[in-house]
């Protein structure tokens, strides 16, 4: 896969500018208190551009780019890993990919999801969406229709338990490191049960 050209990675570069922006005026001033003007005033943009970036201010915390992460490394996994190896795998190198200075704000996203209502919501059916895209790429290397019931019930259960994972982690710590045994707990129990 190619990588993103100039133009691209500018995009990218302003959009995770403004989460950036958004997270941190939320966690200073609160969710509710904090207005699409102040955030885009922080980011030194129009609110007119930060609608072109995000459609609503839960977007902001929400929207990530893990997704594609973890869709490529399914894509790229070697065709002879079982499924649970294969999500396991992509998983866990997402979010190897996390730069250090990222952590710290996926940790202040984490909490804002578990913490305001709206967002829990939103969390919620952006979690539908992320079950839907992820199967994609699995149910392809199965051989399957893209919205395979069976490979989207499977990555729910995995997602489910990423979810818990993330949330013990957002509750107990701020350590990257211990994200992953996290993770990699979490889906154990999908191939071995409780």
């Amino acid at each position: 896969m190619s990588s993103p050209g100039l133009r691209e990675r500018k995009k990218q570069k302003t959009r995770w500018a403004i989460q950036e922006h958004a997270v941190r005026l939320f966690v200073q001033q609160g969710y509710d208190a904090t207005t699409i003007e102040q955030i885009a005033e922080a980011a030194e943009i129009s609110p007119s551009t930060f609608f072109r970036y995000f459609k609503t201010k839960e977007d902001a915390v929400i929207q990530d780019r893990y997704d594609e992460l973890m869709a490529q490394a399914i894509r790229a996994a070697p065709a002879d890993l079982k499924p649970l190896d294969v999500v396991r795998r992509a998983f866990v190198e997402s979010f190897a990919a996390i730069d250090p200075d990222e952590v710290e704000q996926v940790l202040q996203r984490a909490r804002l999801q578990f913490s305001v209502p709206a967002l829990r919501m939103r969390s919620l059916d952006n979690m539908q969406e992320s079950i839907r895209y992820l199967a994609a790429p699995l149910a392809e290397r199965l051989g399957r229709e893209p919205d395979d019931f069976r490979c989207q019930a499977f990555i729910g259960a995995c997602v489910g338990a990423m979810i818990n994972a993330v949330l013990a982690w957002a509750r107990e710590g701020t350590n990257p490191a211990e994200l992953r045994p996290l993770i990699e707990e979490a889906l154990s129990v999908i191939a071995d049960g409780p």
